[in-house]
């Protein structure tokens, strides 16, 4: 599981898209109050649950609050346990700061990210240095993820190398209703499977780990 979440380490390189960049027709920009709430699917049963929410702080900036809360076992026995928060910090489309801590399975991590010029300061379990401050958390909900060839682990700090392909659109079910969507894969340890609809809104997530199918079902539409 913890592959999906924190991918490949790699060689970090100068990224060229924005941290908030956007296709022509991607319209949507998340403001306080919005909610993305996934009710997460194990072989099609629950396995737990995945939020982000936005807020305001009192300097005007949007922060973002993930939290990933995942559970499998018999009965009262908990066999397997992975639980992530991060925050994260924009002002005017750019990141500012990015905190994190994952406890996968007993395994810990956590990131501290704050931007200095053009750079981003990490200190995290995986990597400790300077990336480019246009580099994109590995959070989903930023429709630019899809535009990057590097991500940033919101659980331990690590540099993802990634690529991500465009594979058409489609009709899916989302907060239970009929959606179009676009389709992209994620390619990396574990290749993972996105969509989102035209305005660049984060509609739904699959991947397959440990032979098993793992499926994200948004909740409600924001």
């Amino acid at each position: 599981m913890k592959r999906f979440f924190l991918l490949a380490l790699a060689s970090i390189a100068l990224l060229t898209a924005p941290a908030l960049a956007k296709s022509s027709d991607a319209t949507w920009s998340p403001k306080p109050g919005d909610v993305i709430k996934f009710n997460v699917l194990r072989k099609g049963k629950p396995f737990g649950s995945h939020s982000v929410k936005f807020e305001q702080d009192g300097e005007g900036r949007l922060i973002a609050k993930t939290n990933v809360n995942l559970k499998a076992g018999f009965g009262p026995i908990t066999v397997f346990k992975y639980e992530l928060n991060a925050i994260e910090v924009w002002q005017d489309g750019k990141l500012v700061s990015l905190s994190g801590e994952v406890n996968d399975d007993g395994d810990e991590g956590f990131v501290q990210a704050v931007r200095s010029g053009d750079k981003l300061d990490v200190d995290g379990t995986k990597f400790e240095g300077e990336v480019p401050a246009s580099i994109i958390p590995s959070s989903h909900w930023n429709f630019a993820e899809t535009q990057v060839s590097k991500l940033l682990s919101t659980g331990n700090g690590e540099i993802l190398d990634v690529a991500v392909s465009e594979q058409g659109r489609e009709t899916i079910t989302a907060a239970g209703r009929q959606v179009e969507a676009t389709r992209y894969l994620l390619d990396s340890d574990i290749d993972v499977t996105l969509w989102y609809d035209a305005a660049g809104r984060w509609l739904k997530l699959a991947f397959k780990a440990r032979g098993q199918d793992i499926e994200y079902v948004l909740a409600k539409s924001y």
